[in-house]
């Protein structure tokens, strides 16, 4: 089946101890022995969890100079930038450890045992190799940056470009020292082997390569990359991989360009929001304020026919306001509301459906971290895309939901009655806290009152204080080991990026976007057909490479050519961000569906079957946003 290591994408992100046991759940997605605690990590972490914390105090600093003493401190975004990027590496490298890069493992695990140990090793070596080939040009990067000055700091730009060079060596020593341990030596000889073989033919086969034109993206982007992807590899390494041997064996472009476009995709003042939303997250798993959420809808509406449904699909839509992350989503609700709808007469497979779809449904209710990276990707309006994100996840909501109450027509109610008031009231004052936050980000940013990455600070400080006044609070070495997993986990995450960026760019400059878009420009149907184009694609592609890469690859090439034909950036936004999410729950190879799967418990061939009803509503109202754009641009 298709896994990941701890659940990345999308913004996905657990607690490292969390009371609901996210983290043992999704750890238990992949059987990979962990690697945690090494000589090497342990000084990496503390490393990465100060940063954190300095970065969150900055930004708040920051806030409180321009928004309470009217001084802007211009320094401040610099430092915090140079921060940034360390974490981003450092977390990177943590991750190696931890094994928390996104991978897709549905062809790895069909092979006979004897061989996924093979597998194993080549991908390592295969993820060494990447790692041992972008060190020098890394080092030279920092380099070449030494002779520029930062504007407001006045130092050289090498310290903040150093944590690339660090990041890919500490990667390197940290895949090698695990591919020694791991892998029995027959299996590194022949990985080696077959690796040098390749990369001999294809040396051999350069001049032929360069006469090939759009050949090349078959095989390098398309070809190198698929097949690392069937190998079990990182998706951030497989498409590294890919723009590497595209670069080096078909153009003669230096790979030193390729440092350069992962420290552009990595390094956006916007994608400072994406750590501070994951701790979000966990401080949110922490604390329990989700489940204060889904206590009191279910005292609300848990008595009317499909009322858990209507409970399941509320929190969703309500937590994600506050985590952003859709595993996290779902293991806070999961536990809470499985054993009260399967008493109900529910069907295990029909909870697995209804939880992974409406996770689905959510992804565009803000603070999504999707939604984030694909305004800074794309140069779209974050405060655009929070505001309206609300819209049309109600649209798909009501859909799910239309089609939870026909399901839900022989459902079991005998003994079930209305809570007392004085339940629903206790309820409610114990969400009251926790209700507040998600409002309190949409309407700071919609309002452009501030943006995603200070309202994200500001946010995380209420958690806190609410967490510890009103909801137990969060120990010290919880706090930390939810620094080290935020960290870890953004590091991931933006590791793809890095990557995906890279290989972005190496396909823009083939010309291969400007024909594409004359090609798309001239479908019959005009906008229309383009829409439906666009909805095959990106659910093909998130179902393979799940969000974030699969926007970073695609966004700098479809954009631009829905903007030709008319289409509003955040009307094609929600259809992007709803039809990757569709088909990154669609099975067999939906990497989402199969973590609904685990967290709910189920097999994912007993919820095969039920899932298909879900997803065809989920694809009806995708197919009303698109077509009709003013569910997207409402309030523009």
């Amino acid at each position: 089946m298709a896994e990941t290591s701890t659940g990345v994408a999308a913004g996905a992100h657990v607690s490292a101890n969390s009371s609901d046991g996210v983290a043992a759940v999704l750890e238990s997605l992949d059987h990979t022995p962990k690697r945690v605690g090494s000589a090497l990590v342990r000084p990496l972490e503390v490393i990465a969890a100060c940063l954190l914390v300095a970065i969150v105090t900055l930004l708040l600093a920051g806030v409180t100079s321009r928004y309470v003493l009217s001084i802007p401190v211009v320094w401040i975004d610099e430092a915090a930038s140079i921060c940034f990027l360390w974490l981003a590496m450092l977390g990177a490298a943590i991750a190696i450890d931890r094994n928390e890069h996104l991978r897709l493992t549905l062809f790895v695990g069909m092979l006979p045992e004897r061989l996924r140990g093979l597998a194993h090793a080549f991908g390592l070596l295969a993820v060494a190799t990447f790692l041992a080939v972008m060190t020098w040009p890394a080092i030279d990067y920092v380099i070449e940056e030494s002779y520029v000055t930062s504007a407001a700091l006045n130092i050289p730009s090498s310290y903040r470009v150093s944590a690339i060079a660090f990041g890919i060596i500490a990667m390197l020593a940290l895949v090698l020292t695990y591919a020694v341990r791991t892998c029995t030596l027959r299996d590194l000889l022949i990985s080696a082997a077959v690796i040098g073989l390749v990369a001999a033919a294809f040396f051999l086969l350069t001049p032929v390569f360069k006469t090939l034109g759009y050949v090349n993206i078959a095989i390098f982007l398309l070809g190198v990359v698929g097949l690392c992807l069937v190998a079990g590899i990182p998706i951030a390494f497989c498409f590294g991989l890919g723009a590497l041997c595209f670069l080096s064996f078909s153009t003669t472009v230096p790979i030193f360009v390729m440092i350069g476009r992962m420290d552009e995709g990595m390094s956006s003042l916007i994608l400072l929001s994406v750590p501070i939303f994951v701790l979000l997250g966990c401080v949110l798993d922490a604390t329990g304020m989700g489940k204060a959420i889904v206590d009191f809808l279910a005292s609300l509406l848990g008595h009317v026919r499909a009322g858990m449904s209507y409970v399941l699909l509320g929190s969703l839509f309500l937590v994600s306001g506050i985590s952003g992350s859709k595993v996290s989503d779902m293991a806070t609700v999961a536990p809470a509301l499985f054993p009260e709808m399967k008493r109900r007469g529910y069907q295990p497979k029909e909870l697995i459906a209804l939880l992974s779809t409406g996770a689905a449904m959510a992804e565009t209710v803000p603070p999504s971290i999707v939604l984030i990276v694909l305004g800074s990707v794309a140069g779209v309006s974050i405060a655009g895309l929070f505001t309206n994100g609300l819209v049309v996840a109600t649209v798909l909501l009501l859909v799910l939901a239309i089609l939870a109450r026909w399901k839900a027509r022989g459902e079991m109610l005998k003994g079930v009655r209305r809570a007392p008031f004085a339940t629903i009231w206790k309820t409610a004052l114990v969400a009251a806290p926790a209700l507040v936050l998600p409002f309190l980000i949409r309407s700071a940013v919609g309002g452009g009152v501030a943006t995603a990455t200070e309202v994200s600070t500001i946010a995380v400080l209420y958690a806190l204080i609410v967490g510890i006044v009103l909801y137990g609070g969060i120990s010290w070495r919880t706090f930390y080991g939810m620094l080290v997993e935020t960290a870890a986990l953004s590091g991931a995450i933006l590791m793809i990026l890095g990557t995906a960026s890279a290989m972005a760019w190496a396909l823009t400059q083939t010309g291969f976007a400007r024909d594409l878009a004359t090609a798309m420009s001239h479908l019959p149907g005009g906008w229309i057909s383009f829409m439906a184009v666009t909805i095959v694609v990106f659910m093909i592609l998130g179902c393979v490479l799940e969000g974030l890469p699969a926007i970073v690859l695609m966004a700098p090439l479809m954009f631009p050519i829905a903007k030709s034909l008319g289409i509003n950036d955040i009307h094609y936004s929600m259809v992007v961000v709803t039809a990757m999410n569709i088909g990154l729950m669609t099975p067999p190879v939906g990497i989402g569906f199969y973590i609904a799967c685990k967290i709910g418990n189920v097999e994912p061939d007993e919820a095969m079957g039920a899932i298909w009803p879900y997803l065809l509503a989920l694809l009806a109202g995708l197919a009303i946003i698109a077509y009709v754009p003013s569910f997207s641009t409402i309030f523009l």
